[in-house]
């Protein structure tokens, strides 16, 4: 069974985070608007009791029998007969307590269910006469109703809201972490990818070393691989620290100065020839083209850039093969080619094999190391293309500006230089394209 990648649970973590967090801010928002609502209800429903407390107050002492107020019917008890405003319901007055106010009882105000309908009553006494004011709720009742509605539209539409800003305030609260994980496994990555190679370099060299010494090999023979394994032992140092004021620092900036890459380009041949004979491969460095080959960058940054396509290289050339490394220079432009006649590659895919987390036939792996030789390759200003066919090799192209004038571009010295042996080569005027 296929492993999900690395960076699913990370998804899913970053996930379930930006939902919980969405959830409680909803949750806050609609709790508060909930609140907000019961507020505004009970300060409604309170001020249309005291309202109507008060209109039946007025009416009870003022009004004319045969003129109540709107949705107020009269009522007056005299002699034993009960006298109601006109169109007044059937079921009033509440008699009971009307022949209490007559009986000399304080007035008193009662809700009062009757025939499915609610009354607010009021009975007293004016001007010796009980008097009972009754008024019918039904239309508070209505608009009480009208404004739950209103309320429940409110807080539905409240909810949408909250849960949009919750979305976004998730999204910008959690941008951050998963802004921090996405460093974190691409840091682990480089690092990864980075030691790799001159660890393996080094392990190569390292047995090389061992076995001259067990075979009594030439002193002189074996001094120079120790040279080489202390200058590789070097080199790692450069690339951990590099790695580390990356992680510190966010973009590494390092400084600029003239760098020679046929120098580089041998230094490293030469450096990777243990680990090419052990895997029966042959890699050879061609200079081409009238111009000099020196751009202005980071030695340990380019470094890395030719170290990768070689390890690419290596890693997709057979028993037998060849590996060029060519370079051509220009009065503008310095080009360096990487070729093999390994197991080629689709040139449909070639711009996805510089795509970080993107595998394929010739990106080995995870396709980090040719990610990372195009974001150095950008930062100096070029450009890197790969072209091939399939079982017929691949070549890989860096462009990057001449640095015609070998001027230091930056208050800090360039890296000391490495001594590198040439290579004889032939001198060839024309870039053959292995296919």
């Amino acid at each position: 069974m296929r492993r999900p990648p690395a960076r699913e649970p990370e998804r899913y973590l970053l996930a379930r985070a930006r939902r919980r967090v969405a959830a409680q801010v909803a949750g806050a928002i609609s709790v508060m608007l909930a609140l907000v609502g019961v507020m505004v209800y009970c300060v409604i429903t309170s001020d249309q009791d005291a309202s109507a407390r008060r209109d039946l107050a007025v009416a009870a002492q003022r009004a004319l029998l045969s003129q109540p107020p709107p949705c107020v019917w009269l009522f007056e008890l005299r002699g034993g007969a009960v006298t109601g405003s006109p169109g007044a319901p059937a079921v009033l007055p509440v008699r009971a307590v009307l022949h209490q106010a007559a009986a000399g009882r304080e007035p008193q105000v009662g809700l009062f269910e009757i025939a499915g309908h609610s009354y607010l009553v009021r009975t007293q006494r004016r001007d010796g006469v009980a008097v009972q004011a009754a008024m019918d709720l039904r239309h508070q009742a209505a608009e009480r109703h009208r404004l739950l509605r209103t309320l429940a539209a409110a807080e539905l539409t409240g909810l949408l809201a909250a849960l949009m800003i919750g979305q976004i305030v998730a999204r910008g609260a959690i941008a951050p972490l998963g802004e921090a994980l996405a460093r974190q496994r691409r840091f682990a990555a480089d690092v990864s990818h980075e030691l790799r190679t001159p660890l393996t370099r080094l392990h190569v060299r390292a047995q090389i070393v061992a076995r001259g010494l067990r075979r009594g090999a030439d002193p002189l023979l074996v001094a120079a691989d120790v040279d080489r394994l202390v200058n590789g032992s070097r080199q790692l140092g450069d690339v951990i620290e590099d790695l580390l004021l990356s992680a510190q620092f966010g973009q590494l900036r390092r400084p600029f100065a003239p760098v020679d890459l046929a120098a580089l380009a041998e230094e490293l041949a030469l450096a990777e020839a243990a680990r090419a004979e052990a895997h029966g491969v042959t890699i050879e460095v061609r200079l081409q083209g009238p111009g000099g080959h020196v751009v202005c960058g980071a030695q340990s940054a380019l470094r890395r850039v030719i170290s990768a396509l070689l390890d690419n290289a290596l890693a997709h050339t057979g028993v037998g093969g060849h590996i060029w490394v060519i370079l051509s220079g220009g009065p503008d432009t310095v080009r360096l080619d990487v070729r093999d006649d390994g197991v080629g590659l689709n040139p449909r895919d070639a711009e996805r094999l510089f795509t970080r987390f993107v595998g394929g036939s010739h990106s080995g792996g995870l396709g980090i190391g040719l990610a990372l030789v195009r974001e150095v390759v950008d930062a100096h200003g070029g450009t890197v293309t790969a072209d091939g066919c399939p079982g017929a090799g691949a070549v890989f192209t860096v462009r990057l500006p001449a640095d015609s004038a070998g001027a230091v571009r930056s208050s800090y010295l360039p890296e000391p230089p490495v001594a590198a042996v040439r290579r004889p080569v032939p001198d060839t005027s024309q870039d053959r394209t292995v296919t």
